[in-house]
């Protein structure tokens, strides 16, 4: 009988891997460190996702129930794995709850780590009260509170946010783009303005990467419809004058220095590698690369390789990605997996 298929991670690629898997009638092992399924979008508490518009409590929602309620899905919550070794087809992992599982291949779905903010310091953030990342706007946005200054808990009538934090930032040592953080900002500024119409929000930007067919659903959208101004600029700082926030910086179209107030102002934060990468890399003998994520082959031959046959990745854990790609290089790299543990190889080392 094949053996299960271990696959790291529980949010949206590894789920979407368990769930192919299980279509073909493949059992599948499931590990996630955290108590709680879903990744990102639910321990972050996401809003509404793009591109679909969905809540994220309901689109990954209904992504867990499926998982947990499958018999070919074996899910063990609030576990990491501690060893792996052996050949594609007959590998055994030892789990920190001290359980030993033999798997005929793996799929890392490990994800990314939210950009930390107070790496940014010149930006305000754990200085003013008031100036957030999107994350925290997704979680007023979800928690049903709406949108309101953490300071003294009023509506905000002016709302800057700042993209690129986080990323094509080679002074803080994250020269990536995070792909996604333009098309987030433009779909949170819609938001702020559907609850308070009132409210002016300027997005002070490098350049826009709505790639594809988000250009004209987010960025003109939210131009046309909902009226948010968007600035080309380099800020320098923000500040405070005692009652509102104040950006500083220069605007790069007209060449002219801005010193504008706001009562909130909204970090966009970058996707960084996940916290765990080096380890995951000592125990599961793969590569990263030169940033920290995940290192993986060419799409050419098997989806989501690594460097070591038999351990497969997906998703974020190798950069920057969107919840569709990642869902979608997951069920890729599921079947890519299915695939080698049947190759006759494979099936003579088990």
């Amino acid at each position: 009988m094949t053996k299960p298929i271990l696959v790291v991670g529980a949010g949206p690629a590894g789920l979407a891997a368990t769930h192919a898997l299980a279509a073909v009638g493949q059992p599948s092992i499931l590990v996630e460190k955290e108590d709680t399924l879903g990744g990102a979008p639910i321990l972050s508490g996401y809003a509404r996702l793009v591109p679909s518009d969905e809540w994220a409590k309901d689109a990954i929602g209904r992504m867990v129930e499926r998982s947990v309620q499958s018999p070919l899905v074996d899910v063990r919550e609030g576990t990491r794995i501690t060893e792996f070794s052996g050949q594609p087809g007959n590998f055994s992992a030892k789990l920190s709850s001290g359980d030993q599982i033999e798997v005929g291949s793996a799929v890392l779905c490990t994800g990314f780590t939210h950009f930390d903010s107070v790496n940014k310091p010149e930006w305000g953030f754990g200085t003013y009260e008031d100036v957030v990342t999107t994350t925290q706007v997704e979680q007023m946005i979800s928690s049903g509170k709406g949108v309101r200054c953490p300071s003294d808990g009023r509506k905000p009538s002016r709302v800057a946010i700042l993209l690129c934090v986080g990323s094509r930032d080679r002074q803080i040592g994250r020269e990536w783009c995070s792909k996604i953080c333009c098309t987030v900002s433009s779909n949170i500024a819609m938001e702020i303005r559907e609850e308070l119409p009132d409210c002016h929000v300027y997005i002070y930007y490098m350049d826009i990467r709505t790639f594809g067919l988000y250009e004209t659903k987010y960025y003109w959208r939210s131009q046309e419809e909902f009226k948010v101004k968007y600035i080309k600029s380099r800020i320098a700082e923000v500040t405070s004058d005692g009652e509102r926030l104040i950006v500083k910086g220069e605007d790069t179209l007209v060449k002219r220095p801005i010193t504008i107030p706001f009562d909130m102002v909204v970090h966009a934060i970058g996707m960084d590698p996940n916290v765990d990468n080096k380890n995951l890399a000592e125990v599961f003998g793969i590569d990263l690369e030169v940033n920290g994520f995940i290192d993986r082959g060419n799409s050419y031959g098997n989806m989501g390789e690594t460097s070591r046959p038999g351990v497969f990745v997906a998703g974020a854990a190798t950069g920057p990605e969107t919840i569709d790609d990642s869902i979608s290089q997951a069920t890729a790299a599921a079947m890519a997996a299915l695939a080698q543990v049947h190759t006759p190889d494979a099936a003579a080392a088990g």
